[in-house]
């Protein structure tokens, strides 16, 4: 026996997650535990509210209609694809497939009452459907949730083998091994028939070879396989794959050399059977325009106004602590290298500064951002300051003067700016801001290539949308103090 085929049956001899299986199942019943329970409330409500209609007894007409309504509804998010094992997990496929077809079976069950004549409560209907879809996709994003932080625990993953170059594997895990709420558990690799490597860079196994791939996918039983680039050599080849498997239950992702990118800047259009990626343009410059600066300037005005006397007490207890300045001022790099000064209520001694030198000398400090867990040089009033971010509301300042964003990639500081890279300088296409992904995804326990990935992130794919994300994220991380020190 071969040292691959020694390797195959080691993964095949592993569990999978059963548990995957039965997804679709329990959606199915949260779903009508979900109509069950807003079915009553509309009965209760249409007759305690009377919305929409007289005292007529129309109880004998919902015991027909609403179990009607009801198997309607759940057909109608079935055939829209609402219980189709890929749409769980992640994107927004599964929240509008349940969206679409809720407003379906309500347009249907209005039309359908109609043209039959038959004497619906008005209220009933209206109630139903008015709460029932967002309690729906409610339940939906709870039970993504719940998904979620079973996969962080090593639940509910799916066995995957991809396939490709080494360098193309190597991406691709690391894309994966970095979000494990996806819940896919990389278990082996396949590579072109001239590399005879073991394993990858990364430390991959090596189960064969990409023409070997029908044989291996069945003798490991997987339960995705991904294609990166080199997986395979000609289209042709890839449809007989298809073929191949599709009596094995395997899920074939193809994944392009794309990272980083948001689904908006991404359209899928066939043309001659032949599936084309077209990649919108970064919108960096999108997050210069006039509406973001406008929403900056409101909504700074607006929290300046509703955290004065958290500013006036905050001053109070700085100054009464060791008698130094309330504000520190630093120097900052903003939007297009340019040099501002970033305010901050003071948390440090007053010889901050000149400690700085020698704390970078005894931890090694290299390159990025420095911050210590226990910093000697944080007052005891900036203990409580930082780990509610308290310390940065004066950049509502900035903001409001147009040095900073409330939105926006962390303000570097000069020293920083001086080891950036090509690359990184994209950073400073936009104003930086008072929070970001940064500070939703854990702040000062990030390192600080991940740091600046998620700052890349945001410049190439801002929105709107997701400024107004970061921002009710922002309000959990602050509480939560992840990484605030």
């Amino acid at each position: 026996m071969t040292l691959l085929s020694v390797r195959r049956e080691r993964i095949a001899s592993t569990t999978p997650s059963r548990a995957l299986r039965y997804l679709p199942a329990t959606a199915f019943v949260l779903d009508l535990a979900v109509m069950l329970g807003i079915g009553t409330v509309a009965i209760l409500g249409r007759a305690h509210l009377a919305v929409f209609d007289n005292a007529t007894d129309v109880s004998s007409s919902l015991r027909v209609a609403g179990p009607l309504m009801m198997v309607g509804w759940l057909l109608a998010i079935s055939t829209a694809g609402g219980y189709t094992r890929n749409v769980f997990g992640a994107g927004t496929d599964e929240y509008r497939r349940v969206l679409n077809a809720s407003l379906v079976a309500a347009g249907l069950a209005g039309v359908g009452c109609y043209l039959a004549k038959f004497s619906l409560s008005r209220g009933f209907f209206v109630l139903a459907f008015a709460l029932g879809i967002p309690a729906l996709i409610l339940g939906r994003s709870l039970l993504r949730r719940a998904v979620h932080q079973a996969r962080r625990r090593g639940a509910l993953q799916q066995r995957v083998l991809i396939a490709g170059s080494r360098s193309h594997i190597d991406e691709i895990a690391s894309v994966l091994r970095r979000e494990p709420w996806l819940g896919y558990h990389v278990v082996g690799a396949l590579t072109p028939a001239y590399d005879l490597s073991e394993e990858t860079k990364s430390g991959i196994p090596v189960l064969g070879h990409t023409d070997e791939a029908t044989e291996v996918v069945k003798e490991a039983g997987v339960d995705v396989i991904f294609f990166a680039g080199g997986g395979v050599g000609s289209a042709s080849q890839m449809r007989k794959f298809v073929w191949e498997v599709e009596q094995h239950d395997v899920q074939v992702v193809v994944a392009p050399s794309v990272t980083d990118i948001s689904s908006e800047r991404i359209r899928v259009r066939p043309v001659g059977g032949l599936p084309l990626m077209h990649i919108d343009p970064p919108t960096a410059i999108d997050a210069s325009r006039i509406g973001k600066r406008v929403f900056d300037m409101v909504g700074s005005l607006a929290l300046l106004l509703v955290f004065a006397p958290l500013f006036l007490l905050t001053a109070l207890r700085v100054k009464g602590h060791d008698g130094g300045p309330v504000l520190f001022r630093q120097t900052r790099i903003g939007r297009d290298g340019r040099e501002f000064g970033c305010l901050k209520f003071r948390t440090m001694v007053t010889d901050a500064e000149e400690l700085l030198a020698r704390l970078h000398a005894e931890h090694g400090h290299g390159e990025g951002l420095f911050k210590l867990k226990e910093d000697p040089r944080i007052t005891g009033p900036g203990q409580w300051m930082r780990r509610f971010s308290i310390d940065e509301l004066p950049q509502l300042v900035n903001v409001l003067r147009g040095e900073m964003s409330l939105v926006g990639p962390r303000p570097p500081l000069p020293r920083e700016v001086a080891t950036y890279d090509d690359d990184t300088h994209r950073r400073l296409r936009v104003r930086p801001g008072m929070t970001g992904l940064w500070q939703v995804s854990g702040r000062s326990d990030l390192s600080w290539s991940e740091a600046v990935r998620l700052d890349l992130y945001y410049v190439d794919n801002w929105s709107m949308l997701q400024d107004l994300t970061i921002l009710s994220k922002t309000v959990g991380a602050v509480f939560s103090s992840r990484g605030a020190y």
